[in-house]
C-alpha cells in the first residue's frame, strides 16, 4: 500500500518491502539494523549529486501513540529501548489524543536522540481509523490515495475479514459515507 501511495505522489520517498515480506514478526531494533546494513554497508550509503557515496543516519519515524507504549512498563525491553533510541533515535509525529509529555515521560535518557514533529494541521488519519471506517461501511475516499483503494485494498480483499468488504466493493464503486450509513438503517 505504501509503495502505491508514494510512487505517484513523491519523487524523494521510497518504500522497501523487507519487513512486510518476512514470515515472522520482526522487532523494531532488527528492522533498523537491517536498513543500516543495507543502506550504509551493502550500498555504501547514498549517492550525492556529485556521484560520491555518503553515509546516512537511520532514524525511526513513529506516531506519538507508538512512542507512548515505550513509556509503558513491560511493553519494550530496556535493551530494545537502548538500541532503538540510543543508536538510531526517533522522529515522533504528534497524534491527536496522545499527550506528548506523557509519551516521553520515561524516555529522558535518550532525549538528545528524540525529535518531535509538531502537528501544525490536525491530521489524525491512521491505519486503525481506516480499518474502523471500512468496518463501519464508511468511505475512505480522500483519506487514502485512490490508487491504494483500487490497486491494493480492493484487489487484495484487504479488511474483508473485518466485515468491511461491502463498503469498498458495492457494484465496483466506492460507497460514500452517507450512502453507507443510510444503507445500514431499516426503512
Amino acid at each position: 500500500m505504501t509503495r502505491i501511495a508514494t510512487e505517484q505522489s513523491s519523487t524523494w520517498l521510497d518504500v522497501d518491502p523487507w519487513e512486510a515480506i518476512q514470515k515472522e514478526y520482526q522487532p523494531t531494533a532488527l528492522v533498523l539494523d537491517h536498513f543500516e546494513h543495507e543502506i550504509n554497508v551493502a550500498q555504501r550509503g547514498i549517492a550525492t549529486e556529485g556521484g560520491e557515496r555518503k553515509h546516512v543516519r537511520i532514524v525511526l519515524l513513529a506516531g506519538a501513540d507508538l512512542i507512548q507504549t515505550m513509556s509503558t512498563p513491560d511493553v519494550w525491553s530496556q535493551d530494545d529501548l537502548d538500541h532503538i533510541l540510543g543508536k538510531y533515535g526517533v522522529f515522533i509525529v504528534e497524534r491527536a489524543g496522545t499527550d506528548i509529555d506523557d509519551a516521553l515521560a520515561t524516555l529522558t535518557p535518550w532525549r538528545h536522540n528524540i525529535w518531535v514533529i509538531q502537528q501544525l494541521i490536525q491530521n489524525d488519519v491512521s491505519s486503525t481509523k481506516i480499518r474502523l471506517f471500512l468496518k463501519r461501511e464508511m468511505s475512505v475516499r480522500y483519506l487514502v490515495p485512490a490508487p491504494v483503494i483500487k490497486q491494493y485494498i480492493e484487489d487484495h480483499g484487504l479488511y474483508e475479514d473485518d466485515g468491511a468488504s461491502s463498503s469498498i466493493h458495492e457494484k465496483g464503486r466506492e460507497v460514500p459515507a452517507e450512502a453507507a450509513a443510510g444503507s445500514s438503517t431499516s426503512g
